[in-house]
């Protein structure tokens, strides 16, 4: 223990590692605030003056017009929603909402807008998965609403999954568990989420350069050769520095993670943490989750993938002897997800991003947006989610790259 302890004390005092830190926790600030920036809306006063509204006092406002719809989405609001948007465009003679005069879309469609999120999507035709116009949906069907959603299911995952009989089935056994109705509560948006991968992303760049000198600079100083002669100075010495590395990665994620999630929530409403995941993204994704359950599960995921990236960057500092170099190959592996994903043809990057340690963060790639697509390695008569490829790569990844390191460390030898 008091080893572990000088070896942590001697990290945290180097100058890079608390800057490093310091940039991760402004960093943590300036991610949870700034989709708070994004959302917009005006109306016009009893004057006739149009007032425009940004930040927090948009989103207030807009909680303010979509009370009478928060709370559980049952079939009866989705039709008459449905009725009141076919109602206004016939008004208006418009086809779409983009359509319509200045003001009306604020005044008659956005109170219920969220209502419609998925609509086209679930009666879309089961053949070529086109979606419908909006006018052309019978509002009587929408009695039905939740028996339509296991349909569509269904034929999209027949889509998605043609020659694969086992991922179809693994999708629509997985909707199947979701629960139902759907909950809404207004006021929350993508963007927290997408900033929440953003932020998780970066922190495994900082991470990762504070993990790659560990045992690469003691080589480089020639300090190594000391400390190989010392009681403690092979097995036992490589696992206190595996150990400090992993317990200041997990330490400064959870602690940046944390503080974005209590920041972010608040200023969004913690109510809409209730808001299911498919009001959000697809009307049909797999996951039983809703927005809060997704961002503990995204942040689960992401320590996961730093503690592999750690582990990977520790066996890559016990292999190489020069810092500039091991910090360099470090970062390659943390975005090596998003260039192979760019360089191959999907089909077969997908076998290759999915398993290495970054890729539940990495951007695009990251495990949130697969958890709400539906794609699978298909093995034969088998099928494995993508997420659960994600996060099982990173539970062998772990102990294997630190096994890995432990060895490469205690065989090595000075030129």
């Amino acid at each position: 223990m008091r080893l572990l302890k000088v070896e942590l004390k001697r990290i945290l005092k180097t100058r890079l590692t608390l800057i490093l830190l310091s940039a991760a926790m402004l960093l943590t600030f300036l991610m949870a605030w700034l989709p708070i920036t994004f959302p917009y809306n005006s109306y016009t006063d009893g004057d006739g003056k149009k007032v425009e509204l940004k930040g927090l006092q948009a989103i207030a406002y807009e909680k303010e017009l979509q009370a009478d719809i928060a709370g559980i989405v049952t079939p009866e609001k989705v039709r008459h929603a449905l009725e009141a948007y076919q109602a206004c465009l016939n008004k208006y003679g418009a086809e779409s909402k983009y359509d319509l005069p200045d003001g009306v879309y604020g005044k008659e469609i956005l109170p219920y807008e969220p209502l419609l999120h998925g609509i086209r999507e679930a009666f879309a035709n089961p053949d070529t998965g086109i979606a419908p116009d909006m006018l052309d949906i019978d509002p009587e069907k929408l009695d039905d609403y939740y028996n339509v959603c296991e349909e569509h299911i269904a034929s999209l995952m027949k889509l998605e999954q043609k020659e694969h009989p086992a991922a179809q089935q693994i999708g629509i056994d997985l909707y199947s568990q979701v629960e139902k109705p759907y909950l809404f509560y207004p006021g929350n948006c993508r963007d927290a989420m997408d900033y929440q991968i953003l932020l998780a992303f970066i922190i495994l760049l900082l991470c990762t350069v504070i993990a790659a000198p560990v045992f690469t600079s003691d080589y480089q100083t020639g300090a190594d050769d000391i400390f190989r002669c010392t009681r403690y100075g092979k097995s036992k010495f490589a696992l206190i520095k595996i150990l400090s590395a992993f317990f200041i990665s997990a330490t400064a994620y959870c602690l940046c993670t944390a503080v974005f999630l209590l920041v972010s929530n608040s200023l969004w409403g913690w109510e809409c943490t209730k808001t299911s995941m498919q009001m959000l993204f697809s009307i049909v994704n797999l996951p039983d989750m809703n927005i809060g359950q997704l961002q503990v599960f995204v942040a689960g995921s992401g320590l996961l993938a730093l503690l592999a990236a750690t582990s990977l960057t520790l066996f890559l500092s016990s292999r190489f002897k020069n810092i500039a170099a091991c910090v360099s190959a470090a970062l390659l592996f943390c975005i090596l997800p998003v260039i192979i994903y760019m360089a191959l043809p999907e089909e077969v990057a997908i076998w290759i991003y999915s398993i290495l340690p970054a890729s539940p963060v990495s951007l695009q790639l990251a495990i949130l947006y697969a958890a709400a697509d539906f794609d699978f390695w298909n093995i034969g008569p088998l099928a494995i989610w993508l997420p659960h490829v994600m996060l099982g790569a990173c539970v062998v990844e772990i102990p294997l790259f630190a096994g890995l390191t432990l060895h490469s460390y205690i065989t090595h030898r000075t030129a």
